[in-house]
């Protein structure tokens, strides 16, 4: 098959909106007739491939049967990791070296054949918005990747033990002020100032803790 439409999926508040709006950018300057999407409903069925970035909603099987391919991007090494926010679960596992896997939506969450893998390499250091930039740019390396080997690449199934991540709230953002800021430093840095700041209770009051770096 000729790819010749593409659409790009992604929820319209989600972090990764600039850098879907960019992708869409480059791929029409690349020659591809492409769209930008923000509800599967409304991709028609003349769409051959559905880049699906960072959407919040389960798509039904019908809407995926309308194209070749519903590609998603999930940064674990599936089957393990499944499900939420893998990538903040595994920097707070102590992980600097992340899979990112590119794979084919399924009836099943996250259970696609998968058509390749490669990694995000963080330094440690790396606050909530450095982190997201590194894992948008490797998102759009890998969609590059299998427009540009699309003809000669082969999905495998997944293999081993399934594993799931649960849903992050701001919740997961407490700071515990009984432990220190560096035992803590993983947490604060995957924290998001603006969504889902660090916080902390003392003395019957609830504070708020944003990061950034200095000079």
């Amino acid at each position: 098959m000729t790819i010749t439409t593409i659409a790009i999926l992604t929820t319209e508040s989600s972090w990764f909106l600039p850098y879907a709006k960019r992708f869409t950018e480059i791929l029409y300057q690349n020659y591809y007739h492409v769209k930008l999407f923000y509800n599967h409903e409304d991709i028609p069925d003349t769409y051959d491939i559905v880049f699906i970035l960072s959407y919040f909603r389960i798509i039904p099987q019908e809407y995926l049967n309308r194209h070749y391919h519903n590609l998603v991007i999930h940064e674990s090494d599936l089957p393990q990791g499944k499900g939420w926010s893998p990538l903040f679960w595994q920097i707070l596992e102590g992980k600097n070296r992340i899979p990112i896997v590119l794979f084919e939506a399924g009836g099943l969450v996250d259970s696609g054949d998968i058509y390749f893998k490669d990694y995000i390499e963080l330094e440690g250091h790396e606050l909530n918005q450095e982190i997201r930039h590194k894992q948008a740019m490797k998102t759009i390396e890998l969609c590059k990747r299998f427009l540009g080997e699309y003809k000669n690449l082969k999905p495998v199934k997944q293999k081993g033990m399934e594993t799931i991540y649960p849903k992050r709230t701001f919740l997961d953002s407490e700071i515990d002020i009984d432990k220190s800021i560096k035992e803590q430093f993983d947490l604060l840095r995957t924290c998001d100032n603006e969504n889902y700041p660090g916080y902390f209770y003392h003395r019957g009051h609830k504070y708020i803790l944003k990061i950034e770096k200095g000079e």
